[in-house]
């Protein structure tokens, strides 16, 4: 009997634990996506940015990394930083206005950074790489969002291209988004308070009336008072002394 509970016990827990990792296998794809980081930025500045990619294969490693810049928010300057083992190239394409940078009218945009592995510098099973750039000055948008595809040694290809809705559930592929954020505004350039209206004459000739009639009338109780004290002082020096 014990034997028996033994078996069944020890055939439960493979049960499970096959459930577990069948489970586990299905979701950690989908979390394990490429992202943009750090995820937010100001609207008119510079920034540096990594896409941070991790590998998803049990098999394969990552040679390839494809970052399409949206075309409605075109930057005028991007520049990548080196990445050991990978080369990066970069396409342009027209604007139209033209985009302002530092008194500049530039007609052509980074449109996509394209990174790839030489040697055995892939990005290998459980490990991540990341690749910076630098731009800016950034849209007047309140978020980037940057298609992104990855391509694994195997020839398989990972889209990561879906926008994400506000609201709804993380899509299954998500493309990485930078928010942006505006500007805050410049010390000083807060909207003055207004200044306190001064007195119309109307009001300058009622107040100064006023401080004249405090005045006289001041004047007047001084002036009794004085009259008061003296009548009581002279009528002290007629009363007769006591003799003792």
């Amino acid at each position: 009997m014990t034997r028996f509970r033994r078996t069944a016990t020890a055939a439960a827990a493979l049960a499970f634990t096959a459930a577990a990792t069948a489970v586990l296998g299905f979701a950690g794809p989908a979390s394990a996506h490429v992202t943009v980081n750090p995820k937010e930025a100001t609207q008119g500045g510079y920034a540096r940015v990594a896409f941070r990619v991790p590998n998803e294969s049990d098999t394969a490693s990552t040679t390839k990394l494809e970052v399409v810049l949206p075309e409605n928010a075109p930057v005028g300057s991007v520049s990548t930083m080196p990445v050991p083992g990978w080369t990066v190239t970069t396409e342009k394409r027209k604007v139209d206005p033209p985009i302002e940078v530092h008194g500049s009218q530039l007609t052509e945009a980074v449109s996509k950074i394209t990174w790839t592995a030489s040697g055995d510098a892939g990005v290998k099973p459980g490990q991540f790489q990341e690749f910076p750039v630098s731009m800016g000055p950034l849209p007047q948008v309140d978020s980037m969002i940057f298609k992104t595809l990855q391509t694994y040694s195997d020839g398989n290809i990972s889209r990561w291209i879906d926008d994400p809705a506000p609201g709804a559930e993380e899509p299954e592929h998500p493309a990485p988004v930078l928010t942006l954020a505006a500007a805050a505004a410049p010390a000083g350039s807060a909207t003055p308070t207004a200044a306190v209206a001064a007195p119309d004459d109307d009001d300058d000739d009622g107040g100064n009336g006023l401080a004249v009639g405090l005045g006289v009338a001041g004047l007047v109780a001084g002036l009794a008072g004085l009259v008061l004290g003296g009548l009581a002082f002279t009528r002290t020096r007629r009363q007769p002394v006591a003799k003792a």
